[in-house]
């Protein structure tokens, strides 16, 4: 994982966790807290991660943001090694407001029916009856979504961008809420298909989960091997989904000025012309800045973004939405690298 995600927010003060990329301190200021949302909003979110930090160690930075991503109505790609835990973190998550939880195992011979949904002839009625596919539930795993071609990839571009699946002509509409969380193996390219830019540009963040720290890591394997394990199942339902697509009103409805909206675009312009990006981010990446960082206000205590708001967000946002040009992978850095220094070139607003 990158050093800029090494720090986790911490739970008793919900202070930003430090940031330094390249030299370049991107930690947010303090911000003195006028205004701030119902407490109801902000308790909600600190049961959540209390109950997910139970049987998910050592991944404080992931679990934030992903629920930062669940309570601004968006969906998550999850890039990770095998055996860290990603599919442990979806049930887990589905536990806490007793959603519905569906996974999807993508292969090669995936059709995209397989996803959504068909219908079928019954004799016995002469009617064709709709079966619905895996993706009319609460949380969906789309795991290892790369290693099935686009054709089924492409299935879920309106189930995550409408909310809804078309079957045969007629509309479905999911249930809300409703989160896709895909994951992908950053390691095995082999008999994999890359996903194109108008699948990733749907996804609000990207979570890269690296390896833990030593002493969570031995946590996990000594609770595991002593049969007292980490089922997702431990973890406590502690609302109802009704309750969640409360939060996820209120998160929309935080301030945000215009200043800060116009910080935004210029981070997303800025990578559009920058020296070593061939393809930058596009409007969507602008209005999914402010979707997070409003998001993040909420987490934070607060009913309006801040400028440091959407620069905390900047790099889950955006490192999908931009690819780097061929000299500048080859000089060794990485997006998250090249993002980093974009961001610290744009100026922020002050008042």
């Amino acid at each position: 994982m990158n050093e800029h995600e090494d720090a986790n927010m911490n739970e008793s003060d919900a202070n930003y966790p430090a940031v330094e990329e390249n030299g370049v301190d991107l930690t947010p200021n303090e911000v003195e807290v006028t205004e701030t949302v119902e407490d109801s909003v902000g308790g909600l979110i600190d049961r959540m991660r209390t109950q997910l930090k139970r049987v998910f160690f050592g991944q404080d930075m992931v679990v934030d943001q992903v629920l930062a991503t669940f309570l601004a109505g968006g969906h998550v790609l999850l890039e990770g090694k095998p055996g860290l835990g990603k599919t442990h973190l979806v049930i887990a998550l589905a536990n806490t407001f007793g959603g519905d939880f569906r996974r999807i195992q993508f292969t090669p011979d995936l059709m995209p029916s397989d996803v959504t949904g068909f219908t079928l002839y019954d004799m016995k009625s002469q009617t064709f009856q709709v079966r619905k596919g895996p993706v009319f539930t609460n949380l969906l795993l789309a795991d290892e979504i790369n290693r099935a071609p686009a054709k089924t990839q492409a299935a879920l571009l309106e189930v995550m961008q409408e909310q809804q699946v078309t079957i045969d002509g007629e509309s479905h509409e999911l249930a809300s809420p409703f989160m896709t969380l895909a994951t992908q193996n950053p390691i095995e390219q082999e008999g994999t298909y890359p996903l194109p830019e108008a699948q990733l540009d749907r996804f609000l963040m990207k979570v890269i989960i690296d390896y833990p720290e030593p002493d969570d890591e031995a946590t996990v394997v000594g609770q595991v091997t002593s049969g007292g394990g980490l089922s997702p199942e431990d973890v406590s339902q502690i609302c109802d989904p009704e309750v969640i697509i409360e939060a996820q009103a209120q998160v929309a409805s935080v301030r945000c000025v215009q200043e800060v909206i116009n910080y935004s675009v210029n981070i997303v312009r800025a990578t559009r012309n920058a020296q070593g990006i061939s393809l930058g981010a596009g409007t969507r990446g602008a209005i999914s800045l402010i979707k997070v960082a409003k998001a993040i206000a909420v987490m934070q205590g607060r009913d309006f973004v801040t400028p440091d708001d959407v620069k905390y967000a900047s790099l889950p946002v955006l490192r999908h939405r931009v690819q780097l040009a061929p000299e500048l992978a080859i000089s060794g850095q990485n997006v998250d690298d090249a993002l980093s220094a974009i961001v610290a070139a744009v100026e922020a607003p002050r008042t």
